[in-house]
């Protein structure tokens, strides 16, 4: 059960990164002098990221629910 929440919260950091990389992408937040800054890749970059970080925490998510069998 540990290891579930453990890679849960893994999966919400990995997201927040994403969320972070997509809006630097975008100009909205970030300092102007960073190479994320208003970079269409890092805009992609951020989506995929906050993708794994959503699927990390579904698995983390799954390994939390699941039941041990008896």
């Amino acid at each position: 059960m540990k290891i579930g929440i453990a890679i849960m919260s893994i999966g919400i950091i990995v997201f927040v990164f994403g969320v972070i990389f997509y809006l630097q992408g975008n100009s909205i937040v970030g300092p102007t002098s960073s190479f994320m800054y208003s970079n269409p890749k890092w805009i992609v970059n951020g989506q995929w990221i906050a993708v794994g970080g959503a699927l990390i925490f579904v698995a983390g998510l799954g390994i939390s629910l699941r039941r041990p069998k008896s």
